[in-house]
């Protein structure tokens, strides 16, 4: 009886220190960086986001700037993702779209691998093509539960 209680007193001062360096861990993640003062500034100020440098570019991986850099021509060259059809959408409103039309945007972005969602969203935007409203709002919602699921945070 008394191996079973020490055991099971080990196991959970392990799991105790394990869960305070996981805690502190992402803790440091997700501190940001006062090398440039910026963040000082935006806390005294009372915003208790840190603010971006104008010199320092969105990556994409954090919700502050998501849409925007989905939106955003990244890179001059554009990549298809096996949607060569969607080209002929160039130019349409977000709203001048029928129900089958929407159904076709929503059956490419199902069938992407999710690495590869964030990548369409850029490549539809440099192609001159406005998604549909609803297409529009699942991509940024799909983009962010992956980028959640791998622990990429605000």
């Amino acid at each position: 009886m008394e191996v079973i209680i020490i055991i099971s007193a080990v196991l959970l001062v392990a799991g105790v220190l394990l869960w305070a360096h996981d805690r502190m861990s992402r803790h440091r993640k997700d501190v940001p960086s006062t090398d440039s003062g910026s963040a000082d500034a935006a806390v005294s100020s009372g915003d208790m986001q840190p603010q971006e440098t104008e010199e320092e570019e969105c990556c994409g991986m954090h919700i502050t700037c998501e849409r925007d850099s989905l939106l955003a021509a990244v890179s001059p060259e554009i990549v298809y993702y096996d949607d060569e059809e969607l080209d002929r959408f160039r130019g349409r409103a977000a709203d001048d779209y029928t129900d089958e039309e929407i159904e076709e945007f929503r059956d490419v972005l199902l069938t992407l691998l999710p690495d590869d969602i964030a990548g369409w969203g850029r490549s539809i935007q440099q192609r001159d093509i406005t998604l549909p409203t609803p297409i529009r709002q699942e991509l940024l919602l799909i983009v962010a539960e992956v980028r959640e699921s791998r622990g990429v945070h605000a």
